[in-house]
């Protein structure tokens, strides 16, 4: 497998946006991935109000208000703070990549340890801008495929564990001293020159982490929900993590749901709500639309030459297996193997086997107008 390429720039955030093809991308990241009603209806009021009215879903269940100008940034950023959904201190924002397990509830570890982080965000040291936490203290691990750098997890007794991203082991943590013990492995990280390598996973290629941070293995890895009916109410699957706004309102209001939490593999998950016939959103886990990824592709990425979601949903119903369309060798949208993946190159399409967006192709210069019968054939 060929290295990945640099991935450049920042996570966007509301006070800190990012431009790309179709204007300012703001994010939003709630607390624990959660909106109640009022709020997920006032961020979709805004989206319409200062943006395109589309909201992006991201592979760290945040959310993103895509169009946004640089006159209309002022009051998204008003409205956001009224709402509830910004941080009191700015520069906290990017140290909040925060990933939750989806199914949590109130009280229970996943809560506590979240908010216990939250209490002593600032005294982490300064981190590369795409490091992240995933606090994953369900019953299983289910967070094991995102992007995560330092995981809180169960071990296969129910004991916490904190696990280096890269690391087959973790150290067992008392609940007590679990962010203390965070904050020396991510103190560990900057001290013996993590920033260079950027991520957890690459640091640890080449430089050993030290016992102390080692020892227990994770439980045996469980799944994400998908699209139906949860404990906590209906999932309804996001195609590419694509939402109109005005179609989210319209759902909202529909199955009267309370709040709304945000799953990192593309799903909405509806509190108390009652589930409802849509034509906006996915309700069957069979979709073939839930075993492609794309991103947003040219022209709203200046880094893709190609269009990628209208040929993704031309693809799907032909996979046999997972597909994956980046524009770029980057692969931003799904940072895994897939069973095809196609990479934009040059206005034109190559075609990697069983491998990520930046792995060798076995053909080049494929036409978009040709893939569905080489994807139908295959």
């Amino acid at each position: 497998m060929r290295p990945r390429p640099q991935v450049k720039g920042w996570c966007p955030g509301a006070y800190r946006p990012m431009q790309s093809g179709d204007g300012l991308i703001a994010r939003v990241r709630p607390v624990l991935a959660r909106l109640t009603v009022e709020q997920a209806i006032g961020l979709c009021d805004a989206a319409l109000k200062h943006g395109s009215g589309i909201i992006d879903l991201t592979s760290r269940a945040n959310l993103q208000l895509r169009g946004v100008t640089s006159a209309s940034l002022d009051p998204l950023i008003a409205d956001l703070d009224r709402l509830g959904l910004l941080d009191a201190d700015p520069s906290l924002e990017g140290r909040r990549n925060l990933l939750v397990q989806p199914l949590w509830t109130d009280g229970d570890l996943t809560d506590r340890l979240t908010h216990a982080l939250l209490a002593q965000l600032a005294d982490l040291p300064d981190l590369p801008p795409k490091m992240g936490i995933a606090i994953d203290t369900g019953p299983a691990p289910i967070l094991s495929h995102h992007s995560a750098d330092f995981r809180f997890e169960r071990a296969a007794d129910g004991s916490l564990i904190l696990r280096a991203d890269g690391s087959p082991t973790g150290q067992a943590v008392a609940e007590a001293e679990a962010i203390d013990r965070l904050i020396d492995l991510a103190n560990w990280f900057t001290e013996t020159g993590g920033a260079v390598a950027g991520r957890m996973s690459r640091h640890l290629e080449a430089m050993p982490l030290p016992p102390a941070f080692t020892g227990t293995a994770p439980a045996a890895p469980a799944s994400l929900p998908e699209p139906g009916l949860t404990a906590l109410g209906p999932a309804y699957g996001v195609a590419f993590g694509q939402i109109e706004a005005a179609a989210l309102a319209r759902l909202l209001d529909t199955t009267r749901a309370t709040a709304l939490r945000v799953s990192p593999n593309r799903l909405l998950l509806l509190e108390g709500g009652q589930p409802a016939a849509t034509p906006d959103f996915i309700t069957d886990p069979a979709d073939p639309l839930r075993r492609v990824e794309a991103c947003p592709g040219a022209p709203f990425c200046p880094s893709s030459t190609v269009e990628t979601r209208q040929l993704a949903r031309r693809l799907a119903p032909l996979a046999k297996g997972t597909v994956h369309v980046s524009g770029c060798a980057k692969g931003c949208a799904h940072a895994a193997t897939a069973d095809v993946a196609l990479v934009g190159r040059g206005g034109a399409f190559d075609l990697v086997r069983n491998g990520a967006a930046w792995d060798a192709p076995i053909a080049s210069g494929l036409s978009p107008e040709t893939l569905p019968q080489t994807l139908g054939t295959a």
